[in-house]
């Protein structure tokens, strides 16, 4: 028995390009389980976003092993258990803020009263009032909020958020990183935030860093594991 959400045996993944082979993940291995708060550490180009995509069973490793024994199957992953926040643009250009937010919870085929949790999941990050804004009326930062607010709407097991803050200033994202971590206060929810930002690393308890698609881990001090 384990109690392993997501486990990575030097999981390791390569990519043809002009006629060689280039690892944007060389090897990783790491156990996360319930109630995690991670911080991806690591350069543009370093693994993070290939890393996510395949804990989130997005993307399929060319060594290693990457399972998730107490979720299940890949193609079970998604949205229900996994939340993933892409770096890049997410919404769905036809779709109302609120209709974005509502996706997970529709395709669990939630009994849940779907347009109240929707609204709370917006009023976690200020949002209440872009409800019925479509995504080319928001900002950029606008956008990656209601992303997340996607992400925490079905209550998923794991969630996944490629660079978050990237595009808030400092304040605006120290806002929505701790509506996030007081929202997840309390739950079984384990988090992995790929960042540049030193700030967000030091609110999470656990430190990984990729580095030419090495990944090692520090918790705060304790030294390389």
């Amino acid at each position: 028995m384990t109690d392993a959400l997501i486990e990575a045996q030097a999981v390791g993944r390569r990519y043809p390009q002009g006629g060689v082979s280039i690892a944007a993940v060389a090897s990783a291995t790491f156990r996360l389980r319930a109630g995690d708060r991670v911080a991806l550490l690591g350069r543009s180009g370093s693994g993070k976003s290939t890393l996510l995509h395949l804990m989130a069973g997005l993307d399929v490793p060319t060594s290693g092993t990457v399972t998730w024994p107490a979720l299940g199957r890949a193609d079970t992953l998604l949205p229900e258990k996994i939340a993933l926040v892409f770096q890049a643009p997410s919404l769905l250009e036809p779709l109302m803020v609120s209709e974005n937010v509502a996706l997970p919870l529709l395709m669990a085929k939630a009994t849940c009263d779907i347009d109240r949790v929707v609204m709370a999941a917006l009023a976690t990050f200020g949002l209440e009032n872009l409800a019925r804004k479509l995504p080319e009326e928001l900002s950029g930062g606008q956008m990656q909020r209601v992303a997340m607010a996607r992400a925490i709407v079905g209550t998923p097991c794991v969630i996944l958020a490629d660079e978050p803050t990237g595009q808030l200033d400092q304040p605006t994202g120290r806002v929505l990183l701790d509506a996030l971590l007081a929202h997840l206060a309390g739950t079984d929810t384990a988090l992995v935030i790929a960042t540049h930002d030193p700030a967000v690393a030091e609110r999470m308890e656990r430190i990984w860093h990729m580095e030419h698609g090495t990944l090692t881990e520090t918790v705060h001090g304790a030294g390389t594991l």
